[in-house]
């Protein structure tokens, strides 16, 4: 191709709708005769409603129902065991039981939103109260079961004669042991959860934000006890999810079944404070991790421990360790183990880097007081403990280039001028230093399928139906598009976003690019052999009774017979609107290797001597991801990353009344994110380093396929060790080593 899109800096192709207002987000979509709805929450964190007083509200004008729990109107119903990790394991409405404080136990229907959330005010409630379970310490400690990935969080490994992880680390010359709390963060989307339901006989049409469309849809059909092929979702703007979109909730199914009870369209929008409690946080937790070294540094033993809060409503069960400490470096001593403690609280669920970020930060903290007890230079030390194959299944990575993201990482922000003592630089009142940590994700494949439909008018449609966070997927999708086509990125129109559509991918575990490239190019490679047989065999075609294999393809035209045209011309000749193909794949990948992606992260702060105040003033991470789709998304979902690490360090933080089970600080001016004025300028470089592996033949039982562009996921990567950076670099200014995020003034005075 004389000109490929892949890699160079691309605009967003859905950048000026969204800059121009445009682009439809799940609350802008309209339906005549739509109606709207507004949810009431329970203020006891466990027990049961004894009374619902609906009266006040039904008497408010415009107001056309009012669903109290259990309300038999609502016809809801639970879903099939495999579903579970997708759906709240409790219907909601349909009795009278309340699991966690902010629960909803009513919900009001009115002709506007005014109406409705003004009545839902004078909906009051009685309950016989029970103490909910809120503490880590409160109940016992459970062992995990297997983590999402597959992967059992609970592993040991010893050397031969270790008779435990506790008798490896009494033998080594160095021993750091550090405990970790980590409070209830959140996802905080930009745009609040929202849910447009519009019946037409027994089919809906759900519009409603989702990362992964199918699993949405499905859950939905099984909450409304309908088939699937009777939901459809459309999602094609999604405004930010990191996790929070993954779980069908209560929200979206009562406004469903709700529109089919009044046979009008029903639209609910959740408030801010309700998404806060109503759509899934990260969960608090504890860990504790041990690392045992030789006087130089070089590791024996690894032991990462953790307590987490574990719903019992849904939850995701964090393994902290999982991909950090059982990843990152080589020992020949490693013991994890996460325990599971089920509280009465909110659902949690996977947030940006779920296992990976908590886990880094502990991680990673823990390795700078090594570097410390030992004197060697953290950069230095972690090359020391540098690992050529996965610490637990012993097989290779599939592509690695950890060492020169420190190298490079290292030089570019100019890490050779610190000082190994803390307080040593001094700039009138702030105390400066530096610090750095590792990143590493998992990167994996899931299954997904792609189709590709060539045009009468030389385009191309590329249709999947995964969706687009903010992320970039419609540009990814259009860009490799281009690229396995040979034509210009503007005669490529992708589709996403949408049930209707072939299965997209999951836009989750930072797995939609490299699950869906590689199908982009199969497909593309289908697509055209399609168009040489229809060129071959249509008695209109000039190439027609040609051996199709003689046909040549090139930059979206044909050539053979000293002849040459473009794919649309030979279409209009022979009287064809398009020809086309889809791709699908189970997802996975080669077993033989283990897959990552990798990082290291530089951070420069200054802390005022006086007042605790931090302020992050440098910022470097280097990224060995694999090719690089689109190089202007692929720095911006880093720089997205880091900000998220930089909030998890310094800001974010949700109080949870233990007696109550309320999480407190559930609005934007108690629960606190990055704004710009703390952000600097985030350097980013992308190694851009094909993946040998996933560049190879896909296909079972050695089927030749097309080859991928070798790409692995980034949109994750950035929030791993990012947090423990800007901790490293408090303690290297200060002196003082904070281990309970976030960091705030009152823990530096």
């Amino acid at each position: 191709m004389t000109y490929s899109p892949v890699g160079r800096e691309t605009d967003r192709v859905d950048g000026r709708l969204k800059v121009t207002g445009a682009a439809r987000y799940s609350a802008d979509y309209r339906a005549p005769g739509m109606v709207y709805a507004h949810v009431v929450t329970s203020t006891i964190g466990r027990g049961t409603v004894t009374r619902i007083d609906t009266g006040a509200a039904l008497a408010s004008p415009g107001v056309l129902r009012v669903y109290a729990a259990p309300d038999p109107r609502l016809r809801l119903y639970p879903v099939a065991p495999q579903f579970r990790n997708f759906v709240e394991n409790y219907v909601p409405l349909q009795d009278a039981e309340v699991r966690f404080h902010g629960q909803i136990i009513a919900m009001v229907v009115a002709e506007s939103v005014e109406q409705a959330r003004d009545a839902a005010a004078l909906v009051t409630a009685t309950y016989a109260a029970q103490p909910p379970r809120t503490s880590l310490t409160d109940e016992p400690s459970v062992p995990s079961g297997p983590t999402v990935s597959g992967t059992s969080g609970d592993i040991t490994i010893l050397a031969p004669g270790v008779e435990s992880i506790d008798a490896a680390l009494a033998a080594c010359d160095v021993v750091v042991e550090a405990d970790f709390h980590q409070p209830v963060q959140h996802h905080v989307a930009m745009e609040p959860h929202a849910t447009l339901a519009v019946w037409e006989g027994d089919v809906v049409t759900v519009y409603s934000g989702a990362q992964i469309p199918p699993a949405y849809a499905l859950g939905m059909s099984q909450r409304l006890g309908v088939l699937p092929q009777q939901v459809r979702l459309i999602t094609k703007y999604v405004g930010g999810g990191f996790g929070a979109r993954v779980v069908l909730w209560s929200d979206a199914p009562l406004a469903a079944v709700a529109a089919r009870e009044l046979g009008r369209p029903v639209k609910l929008v959740l408030t801010r404070e309700q998404v806060f409690t109503l759509t899934g946080h990260r969960s608090h937790l504890t860990q504790t991790v041990r690392l045992g070294a030789s006087r130089d540094g070089v590791l024996n033993a690894v032991s990462h421990e953790s307590d987490v809060e574990t719903p019992a409503v849904v939850a995701f069960n964090l393994t902290p360790a999982h991909a950090t400490s059982d990843t990152l470096y080589r020992t020949p001593n490693l013991r994890t183990n996460p325990r599971m403690v089920i509280l009465d609280l909110p659902g949690s669920r996977a947030m940006r880097a779920p296992n990976e970020a908590p886990g880094a930060f502990a991680l990673e903290t823990a390795m700078d007081e090594l570097a410390v007890a030992t004197g060697v230079d953290p950069v230095e030390l972690r090359l020391r403990n540098h690992t050529a194959v996965s610490p637990v299944t012993g097989l290779p990575w599939s592509s690695k280039h950890l060492d020169e993201c420190y190298h490079v990482g290292a030089r570019r922000f100019g890490w050779s001028r610190r000082h190994a003592t803390p307080r040593a630089r001094v700039d009138g009142q702030w105390l400066i230093g530096v610090g750095m940590a590792s990143a590493v994700y998992p990167a994996t494949r899931h299954p997904a399928s792609v189709r590709i439909r060539l045009l009468d008018d030389d385009t191309a449609v590329v249709s999947t139906a995964t969706s687009d966070l903010g992320t970039g997927g419609w540009t990814m999708v259009a860009i490799a598009g281009a690229d396995a086509l040979g034509i210009p990125l503007k005669r490529v129109t992708p589709e996403i976003g949408d049930t209707a559509l072939p299965q997209g991918a999951p836009a989750v575990g930072s797995s939609a690019t490299h699950s869906t490239v590689p199908l982009i190019v199969d497909a593309a490679r289908d697509t055209i052999a399609a168009l040489k047989q229809l060129a071959a065999t249509d008695p209109r075609s000039p190439w027609h009774g040609a051996n199709a294999e003689d046909l040549r393809y090139e930059e979206g035209r044909l050539h053979s017979r000293g002849r040459s045209m473009s794919f649309g011309r030979l279409l209009t000749v022979i009287g064809s609107r398009g020809v086309d193909a889809t791709a699908s794949a189970p997802g996975g990948a080669p077993p033989e290797y283990a897959y990552h992606s990798f990082g290291a992260h530089f951070c420069e702060v200054k802390v005022n001597r006086f007042t605790g105040e931090t302020r992050v003033t440098r910022f470097t991470t280097v990224a060995d991801v694999g090719r690089v789709i689109n190089a202007r998304a692929a720095r911006s979902q880093l720089v997205g990353g880091v900000i998220f690490g930089i909030g998890y360090a310094l800001l974010e933080e949700n109080p949870l009344e233990l007696d109550t089970g309320r999480l407190a600080g559930s609005t934007l001016a108690d629960y606190l994110v990055p704004v710009n004025a703390d952000i600097p300028d985030i350097d980013v470089h992308l190694l851009d380093r094909p993946d040998p592996v996933l560049t190879g033949p896909l296909g079972d039982g050695g089927e030749v396929g097309t080859r991928s562009l070798g790409a692995r996921g980034l949109g994750e990567i950035g929030n791993v060790g990012s947090a423990a950076a800007v901790g490293n670099a408090v303690f290297n200014a200060t002196g003082i080593r904070v281990r309970d995020v976030p960091i705030t003034p009152d823990k530096l005075l």
